[in-house]
């Protein structure tokens, strides 16, 4: 009881509400993953996603909105891994990779969490590229992701440059243009699911190839040939 003599208000359900509405929301987007995968963007649908999350179109509707920012949700949450409202250079990778001893850690950190990045989001960001040729809001979001992306490489090349310098002629914009391409997850889509690259050997070729490229040859521990098909 209040010291007015009213019951105090039970926390706990609030909690427990809140606990089960962030279930319902991870239950979603990972349904309407599944589903953007399987159908692509057009022929989703947010009864199919409902269905599939076993909660009602009015509850996703509540939730997010429209199909686009359905899918924009999906992406952000592939992207970083989880849903926490935190920033990817925020994150403790970002700091680690900041603090590496050398030039080749800081890339092989920087590959992993990219490569990681790719696994749970290149098919979704694919399927928004395809859809936003024809729909207008898609296109705002797709430009969003590609300027997200350039904004990531010069996070990239700024680090990198104070570890090492770059190599001789490199002009910034190029630079960053360059790692901006490696980032593509249609290339990551290509090499792994056309060519049957290892998820291993992708990430190895990504981080030796912006080393090669941004400051010149860098040691290899391994041989991308004996990557190549090895498991992920």
């Amino acid at each position: 009881m209040s010291a007015g003599g009213q019951r105090a208000p039970r926390v706990y359900r609030s909690s427990r509400r809140e606990a089960q509405a962030r279930l319902t929301r991870r239950r979603v987007l990972d349904a309407a993953t599944t589903v953007f995968l399987e159908r692509g963007f057009a022929g989703s649908t947010m009864r199919a996603i409902a269905g599939r999350a076993g909660v009602s179109v009015p509850t996703v509707e509540l939730q997010f909105g429209t199909k686009a920012r359905l899918l924009k949700a999906a992406i952000d949450v592939a992207i970083a891994g989880d849903d926490q409202p935190v920033a990817v250079l925020d994150r403790r990778w970002a700091e680690t990779a900041v603090n590496a001893a050398t030039a080749e850690d800081f890339l092989d950190i920087v590959a992993g969490t990219i490569t990681a990045a790719q696994q749970r989001s290149a098919g979704l960001v694919l399927a928004l590229f395809e859809a936003a040729a024809t729909d207008t809001e898609l296109t705002e979001l797709a430009e969003q992701m590609i300027e997200n992306r350039a904004t990531m490489a010069g996070w990239i090349v700024d680090q990198l440059a104070h570890k090492t310098p770059l190599g001789a002629g490199r002009v910034r914009q190029e630079a960053v243009d360059t790692v901006w391409i490696l980032m593509d997850p249609a290339i990551f889509d290509r090499l792994t699911r056309q060519r049957r690259w290892s998820v291993r050997h992708y990430r190895h070729w990504l981080a030796t190839s912006a080393g090669r490229l941004l400051i010149g040859d860098t040691e290899t521990a391994e041989s991308p040939v004996t990557a190549r098909r090895s498991p992920t």
